[in-house]
């Protein structure tokens, strides 16, 4: 093996570690395809892990500076050595990625980082576009290199529902860190309270407020299948795949009666072998999966 396929390599395993759904979702991809998004999922991936760490707040954003820098460099620098940079640097040099897609990635984390709470919806909402979003808009020239300015809405419709949903799944792991990314505003508007959040209350003011969540993330997982048929082939069934495979958490999480608090809820490998079967049918059958 080269030394770009083991950066490649260690790029996937990051993927397989931290999202096994994104993982098998986009197993339907060309092999050039495939190891870019591996790429990408780990330039977000590290971002994501700066942010999480437990060190100190000023550490943090030092770390996150530090972090845009090296991405800054590995953009003019022609000889890249370290792993995740030296995959990312080959990602560049194959498709049009847009690098303020990468650079808005982490104004949202940053924005995590100095914001204690969020207060509206449509703070929430433009939180979801920066960290989350901005993915989907790093993936499109990979995923459809001819379309991806025509897909612009779709990808960002498809980030912010799985944003949602990794808030509607994650209540008590984020409680743990200190974060709370339920709007006061709409957290007021159903009598549900920080003090009730901190004892993992789920009473009918609770479920209420998570599936009013939850229907802004369906929506947007609606929005983002309606202009599946733009997608080539190779990647229309990857797209469709993490976007069911996403959308189906909501309904685990409906069958554990919404205790998002004492454990992180996911789809069980039951669950994900039937979908993936089911999209490898209809994939053999040349169908589309809507």
């Amino acid at each position: 093996m080269t030394d770009l396929d083991d950066a490649y390599a260690l790029c996937y395993e990051k993927m397989k570690t931290h999202s096994a759904t994104f993982s098998k979702a986009f197993h339907f991809l060309p092999v050039k395809q495939r190891r870019a998004v591996w790429a990408i999922y780990a330039f977000c991936r590290q971002a994501d892990d700066i942010v999480d760490d437990e060190g100190e707040m000023f550490t943090k954003r030092r770390k996150l500076k530090t972090f845009e820098q090296q991405f800054d460099q590995m953009l003019v620098d022609k000889d890249v050595s370290q792993p995740e940079w030296l995959a990312l640097k080959d990602v560049f040099n194959q498709f049009h990625v847009n690098p303020l897609d990468f650079k808005d990635q982490l104004k949202g984390q940053a924005f995590d980082l100095r914001t204690k709470r969020i207060v509206t919806v449509e703070e929430l909402e433009q939180y979801s576009y920066f960290v989350a979003s901005t993915v989907g808009l790093m993936l499109l020239p990979i995923l459809a290199p001819m379309d991806h300015h025509a897909l612009r809405e779709s990808a960002i419709a498809l980030g912010k529902g799985m944003q949602l949903t990794n808030i509607l799944r994650d209540v008590g792991e984020d409680l743990q860190r200190g974060k709370i990314y339920l709007p006061i505003d709409l957290m007021n508007e159903y009598g549900v309270t920080e003090e009730q959040l901190k004892a993992g209350v789920v009473d009918q003011s609770f479920i209420d407020l998570w599936e009013a969540v939850a229907r802004k993330a369906e929506h947007y997982y609606d929005q983002s299948l309606e202009q599946l048929d733009v997608y080539p082939n190779e990647a229309k069934f990857s797209v469709y795949g993490a976007t069911i495979m996403y959308r189906e958490i909501l309904q685990a999480i409906r069958m554990e009666k919404y205790d998002v608090f004492s454990r992180k809820i996911y789809v069980d490998d039951q669950r994900k072998k039937e979908i993936l079967a089911e999209l490898r049918l209809t994939k053999d059958e040349h169908r589309q999966p809507l």
